[in-house]
């Protein structure tokens, strides 16, 4: 705010809290002067919510003591951190490869927004509905979204997995599709590891590369009912 500005600010105040007001001309002046040195980068109003008018009445309405320069700063830096803690950087326009640039349109971004010229720019909500088409294509195109060659690579770290799939891609039963009633892995989940202790009580949960004989049967039995059916 210019002095000009100030001025207009002590006006509105002296209407809402009749102490504040300076009848002689030297104090006007040096009340003006001390608030400007505060207040000199605090602007009178933005396009996006701050207005000086608006926080020097809820500090009138919620305070007894009358309202000092460094109050209004205070409320002011307030509505700067709560706007830059909205604001999610998005991508600058300018190449990445020209640092210099790229920088430049961050900071002003920021800038803009901290200033109150620019509204924050939040996270963009999911949309609804399905996959993109694009995606569908892929999916359609390759049969999964992890490419066969990376799925081979996996095969060696999740062998009840990859046994899973081998099984299927033969025609065989999906075993993983029913529950185990041996260790009570659910559906889609690894059988477990059990051992039965002296004091009855299952021990040991380790997952198992092989379903439980018992899953397979049922699979199996399962299996031939649906391809009956």
């Amino acid at each position: 705010m210019n002095p000009r500005e100030v001025a207009a600010v002590l006006a509105y105040l002296g209407r809402l809290d009749p102490r504040t007001m300076r009848t002689d001309t030297g104090e006007a002046r040096d009340q003006i002067a001390q608030w400007h040195e505060l207040l000199g980068d605090v602007p009178f109003t933005t396009e996006h919510g701050w207005d000086v008018r608006e926080s020097i009445k809820a500090h009138v309405l919620a305070s007894p003591y009358p309202i000092l320069p460094v109050d209004v700063a205070r409320q002011w830096r307030t509505y700067r951190r709560d706007r830059l803690a909205r604001h999610t950087d998005p991508t600058p326009a300018a190449n990445p490869d020209d640092t210099a640039a790229w920088r430049a349109e961050l900071l002003g971004t920021r800038r803009a927004v901290a200033a109150g010229a620019t509204a924050p720019a939040t996270h963009r909500p999911l949309a609804s509905g399905g996959p993109h088409p694009d995606i569908e294509e892929r999916l359609a195109a390759i049969g999964s979204c992890i490419p066969p060659a990376v799925r081979a690579e996996l095969a060696e770290y999740r062998p009840a997995q990859a046994a899973r799939e081998a099984a299927i891609a033969a025609g065989g039963p999906d075993v993983l599709s029913v529950r185990c009633a041996w260790c009570h892995a659910s559906k889609g989940e690894p059988c477990r590891s059990r051992r039965i202790g002296l004091d009855g009580n299952a021990r040991g949960n380790a997952p198992r590369a092989k379903p439980h004989p018992g899953r397979v049967d049922l699979a199996v039995a399962t299996h031939s009912h649906q391809v009956a059916a």
